[in-house]
């Protein structure tokens, strides 16, 4: 089996491909919006090691893998689309399954939460940050279907970090720490 190469040089005057071929400009609105996703799943990557063992740690991964799907959807021209598998509406339905199954263990919230210890909350805190702009900045392409399908997962997924950070603190016996006007 040959190795890929990691440089292809085809990129060095600003431009990439598009799953299907197409060639674009580096600063895109499909690329500036996959690469948030991609740094999203990147930081999932840290969440992911840091609560290894914690409950729901299993569903980082599953996570990871569905936004890989959404990356690749926004990375993609019409001709590359129509060979990718469409998103599952389902997994949205299953974050807010898990979101409930947290919220129902978690205090009530009383107010606005400032994001603290531990480590693994606050870490869960940030990539939910990421998934937020990462969700604004899927917006402009919401003229395809299949991308709306996708920025509603991504928004479900925001709600999901906040909820697992609140969780994640929680059993690790810190409070949430809510902010007073």
């Amino acid at each position: 089996m040959k190795e890929m190469n990691i440089y292809t040089k085809t990129g060095d005057k600003g431009t990439t491909s598009l799953v299907g071929g197409a060639r674009v400009s580096k600063d895109n609105p499909k690329v500036n919006a996959y690469g948030n996703v991609d740094e999203l799943i990147s930081h999932i990557a840290l969440l992911r090691a840091d609560a290894f063992g914690a409950p729901f740690h299993e569903n980082l991964r599953r996570i990871q893998a569905n936004l890989m799907l959404v990356a690749a959807h926004l990375a993609a021209d019409d001709h590359g689309a129509k060979k990718l598998k469409p998103f599952d509406p389902a997994e949205t339905e299953f974050l807010e399954k898990q979101i409930d199954i947290m919220v129902g263990e978690l205090p009530e919230q009383t107010a606005f939460i400032l994001p603290e210890r531990p480590r693994v909350a606050a870490e869960c805190h940030i990539a939910r940050t990421i998934c937020r702009r990462a969700e604004r900045s899927c917006i402009s392409l919401m003229t395809e279907p299949r991308i709306e399908i996708s920025v509603k997962y991504i928004n479900r997924l925001s709600d999901y970090l906040f909820v697992y950070a609140r969780y994640l603190a929680m059993i690790n016996g810190v409070a949430d720490d809510f902010w007073q006007q």
